[in-house]
């Protein structure tokens, strides 16, 4: 079972990275906020992995720091919720405020998380809340973005500027000015281009 992973950064693509360690490439999904913090492809990366076996596939799930692994481990134990999805919400939303959400019993924002509905974020509050003692809230509650008419991928971008620290206001602005410059759904275009307005 492969739970680290080093090497050089082959290729980077839409929230998948392929790592090359010993002449061997791994495909690796990671959320946005390792995405976005992994170095340019040439350069050694370090990532800790989570390996899902199933019948035709091995799938490789990474990321730069052991809280979110640990943040995604707690995820997948929530019934509804695979490794997938639980990638999919740590990319909309800071795992310290995930926390402060499931700790509150917050449904209200964590429905506003890309992949989260109500009845997940319901289950996510019962099944979790007596869990999240080792891991670190953020105080006072999460405001993760609202409701809009972004794309999924637009979504993703906006949340890993938000992620880094963007006001989200500045942020919707730099992704609409950009998506019009940028050729096809291509995230990693998308959000190098929507940095550059934004900074």
């Amino acid at each position: 079972m492969i739970a680290y992973l080093k090497g050089t950064v082959l290729e980077k693509s839409g929230g998948t990275v392929i790592v090359l360690a010993g002449g061997v490439g791994y495909e690796v999904d990671v959320p946005v906020s390792t995405y976005t913090a992994i170095p340019d492809v040439g350069t050694e990366v370090s990532l800790r992995i989570y390996t899902k076996v199933s019948e035709d596939a091995i799938s490789l799930y990474g990321f730069l720091t052991a809280l979110e692994k640990r943040a995604f481990e707690k995820l997948i134990g929530v019934s509804g919720i695979g490794p997938s999805l639980a990638v999919k919400i740590l990319s909309g939303i800071a795992v310290e405020n995930l926390v402060a959400c499931i700790r509150s019993a917050d449904v209200a924002s964590l429905t506003r998380v890309p992949g989260i509905g109500k009845k997940t974020a319901e289950r996510m509050i019962v099944e979790l809340k007596d869990k999240m003692e080792e891991l670190p809230s953020a105080p006072g509650k999460a405001a993760p973005r609202k409701e809009s008419s972004f794309t999924p991928l637009e979504e993703d971008v906006l949340s890993a500027l938000i992620n880094l620290g963007s006001n989200a206001a500045a942020a919707e602005q730099a992704v609409l000015k950009a998506k019009g410059t940028v050729s096809g759904p291509n995230f990693e275009e998308l959000f190098r281009k929507s940095l550059e307005l934004i900074r």
